[in-house]
């Protein structure tokens, strides 16, 4: 892999002042000399020492960097060039509309569109994003909801990447935003009823972050704080929602934590009328509901550790009227459930792949869409006729571009709808992919997928390996396509995830043995990935890096205080890495709704004590650590900047050696990054010049 000549300057890294401050736990007493970087959040304004520090920060990465600015315009530019920037999704029919979104040459956000009755009818603009966003650095909206009737849209606009955004109502027939209508402080899903006149939305607490209460508001009425609320949630662990039935006749509201749900419904035809409790939360049972004709089906955990479908009477939903429809199956998890008036279309997930089956309610027949790659991922489209036979699809492995397809479930005919194009050309057969399997410590067998070019890849040479995980809150990474990888992919590095514990890739039990006190695993599951890569000839230590997100940058940290000499470069983005004085502060967004996924420090003596034992910032250690890049967002709303911000001045100033230990804030973004279609691959540019640099770097010893 021919690259230019790299080098890292002779330039002092930043070095953050030490203030004494001791957090004493259970009688166990922690040292925490970086706790003050705190004091934007705790103050609510940016204390000018914080603010050094960061800009310090990002001098010091730039002047590191300098040599790549070339190569990130570069690959900037190479990224950018790859997008179809005026394209168009497949049109969506509601109410006698085709409804759709498209992008215009050389814009960063979407247009919402849509056509009456004929795709050959002339175009209305619903919103376009671009306009609103003209004054922002960030802007996202989202949300959008459309009025039973056709003739309003409301929507949640986010300028700040707090995920606290301002519920907005558009009268598409004057193409108004009705200013005096708008709402601070809202989660971003709307519901309205049937009359079109009533908007149901969630109200969020502006310090905690968490979903307080659920409110109804009627079209017309500026006196906002009239609203009612119709359903105020007195356990912080809890997170509200609401949302409508695929038919279209019941508004549901749910509060759900980790391990419960409980859910209250209400007829739409009936807009004034009381929410009526479906089933009372119990611990450990989840469920989610759904209406066909007669019944109420209910997809839940219920005796089922990787569900099951059960249906029960309109007017009988508690569970001990529940019916079992669909038994479950130890070896499939029920991933999610798809309900049209013939149809019933469900998404497993066995052998740690996804499947669709569709059951035909008419012919009382069966039968499943056949995928043929060793991995891939494939996920049902929300159609809203509850009356069709067509189901839509997205189908996408680590070769294949994202391809909307259409089923039609009566005579079991697919159509391509439309794939994603990939500007300049892209031929799968130049890429390999392949699914191993790696032995974790206690025997289990760990997934891993990759994708490499065929041309530049050779088994037991010296061919770089980006090692990609995450494992938590059950979220599964499957094996996608993304057009960026193909600049890594071309330059000589082949692509991995690893498909660790706290994921739930192979089910519930995968999820919960990488979870609570069983949080480990999902660290010596990625080691052993990364051990099984090197015996095998994909990569050897000296060219592997490992790369997470969030809770995934808690995976990279942990894995580096245990293997530090098993990489020689790693990414942390927004990392979530001090792990016991976060979950100890209750007053940090988001914080009591985790406690079902860590554990309770504050309560539980041994959930601190294990969390302790593997938090990378309590772990660091004087060692030699492999050279890494951490990035974070100033505003964001799950993983505060100040966890990687206290991590890095800790890291600095313990390990040993002459790796190298950069990290960027984005002071303008939050937790997702820059907003745009574009601007995001800046971040992009500077994860892959990091990597390009250090594997230059490594050939040139």
């Amino acid at each position: 892999m021919s690259s230019p000549m790299y080098h890292w300057p002779n330039i002092q890294s930043p070095k953050a002042q030490k203030i004494p401050f001791t957090i004493t736990t259970h009688n166990d007493s922690r040292d925490d000399p970086y706790y003050w970087m705190n004091d934007y959040f705790k103050k609510g304004q940016l204390s000018e020492t914080v603010l050094d520090n960061l800009k310090d920060e990002n001098r010091y990465i730039d002047d590191m960097m300098a040599d790549t600015k070339e190569l990130q315009t570069g690959l900037f530019k190479e990224m950018k060039n790859r997008i179809k920037e005026r394209d168009q999704s497949v049109p969506v029919l509601i109410n006698g509309y085709y409804y759709y979104t498209k992008y215009e040459e050389g814009k960063e956000y979407e247009i919402y569109c849509r056509k009456k009755e004929s795709l050959t009818a002339p175009e209305e603009v619903i919103l376009d994003v671009n306009i609103l966003a003209a004054n922002y650095e960030y802007y996202d909206v989202s949300g959008l909801s459309i009025s039973p009737n056709s003739h309003y849209i409301v929507f949640g606009v986010d300028n700040l990447s707090r995920k606290l955004y301002k519920l907005m109502i558009k009268d598409l027939r004057s193409n108004i935003i009705i200013e005096e209508e708008q709402i601070d402080n809202t989660a971003d899903n709307y519901v309205w009823s049937n009359d079109s006149l009533h908007i149901y939305y969630v109200e969020k607490n502006t310090e905690t972050l968490l979903t307080e209460s659920v409110k109804r508001h009627r079209l017309g009425n500026t006196m906002i704080k009239q609203d009612v609320t119709l359903y105020f949630e007195k356990d912080s662990s809890n997170f509200l929602g609401i949302e409508k039935t695929k038919s279209k006749q019941y508004i549901l509201l749910s509060s759900s934590a980790t391990l419960s749900t409980e859910i209250w419904y209400l007829e739409a035809n009936n807009p004034l009328g009381d929410f009526k409790l479906f089933q009372a939360r119990r611990k450990d049972i989840i469920y989610f509901v759904e209406h066909h004709n007669d019944y109420f089906i209910v997809f839940t955990n219920w005796h089922a550790l990787n569900f099951k479908v059960m249906r029960t009477p309109l007017d009988k939903t508690e569970c001990n009227y529940w019916q079992e429809w669909l038994i479950h199956k130890p070896d499939t998890l029920l991933e999610n459930i798809n309900v049209f008036k013939s149809f019933v279309v469900l998404t497993e997930r066995s052998n740690g792949l996804l499947k669709i089956k569709i059951m035909n309610l008419i012919s009382n027949s069966e039968f499943y869409i056949d995928f043929e790659e060793p991995a891939y991922d494939v996920n049902t489209i929300s159609t809203p006729a509850y009356d069709s036979s067509y189901l839509r699809y997205s189908y996408t492995s680590l070769t294949t571009p994202v391809s909307v397809y259409e089923y039609n479930m009566e005579t079991q005919v697919q159509k391509l709808l439309k794939r994603q194009e990939i500007i300049g050309g892209y031929d799968p057969m130049f890429y390999q992919t392949e699914r191993i399997f790696a032995t974790a410590t206690d025997g289990i067998t760990v997934p891993i997928s990759l994708v490499y070019n065929k041309k530049y890849f050779k088994k037991f040479g010296q061919s770089p390996l980006l090692l990609y995980g995450y494992g938590s809150y059950g979220s599964s990474l499957d094996a996608g396509f993304n057009s960026n990888r193909i600049s890594l992919l071309d330059r000589g590095f082949t692509f991995a995830i690893a498909h660790v514990r706290g994921g739930e890739e192979l089910g519930r039990k995968w999820y919960e043995d990488g979870k609570l006190k069983n949080k480990k695993n999902t660290f010596t599951d990625f080691i052993a990935c990364a051990e099984k890569l090197i015996k095998e000839g994909y990569v050897t230590k000296e060219h592997l890096y490992i790369q997470g997100g969030s809770a995934g940058g808690l995976l990279i940290g942990t894995t580096i205080n245990m293997r530090p000499d098993l990489f020689r470069g790693a990414i942390a983005q927004v990392p979530f890495v001090d792990v016991v004085t976060t979950m100890l502060d209750t007053s940090i967004p988001l914080t009591t709704n985790e406690f079902d996924e860590w554990g309770n420090p504050i309560e539980k003596v041994e959930d601190y004590l294990y969390m302790k034992s593997y938090s990378p910032y309590d772990n660091v250690e004087k060692k030699e650590y492999p050279n890494l890049l951490v990035t974070t967002g100033l505003h964001d709303s799950q993983v505060q900047y100040f966890e990687p911000q206290k991590w890095v001045a800790k890291l600095r100033d313990y390990k040993i050696g002459n790796s190298v230990i950069l990290f960027h804030t984005n002071l303008s973004v939050g937790h997702n990054g820059a907003s745009g279609r574009f601007d995001y691959l800046k971040e992009i540019a500077l994860n892959y010049s990091f990597l390009i640099k250090l594997e230059a770097l490594s050939n040139s010893v």
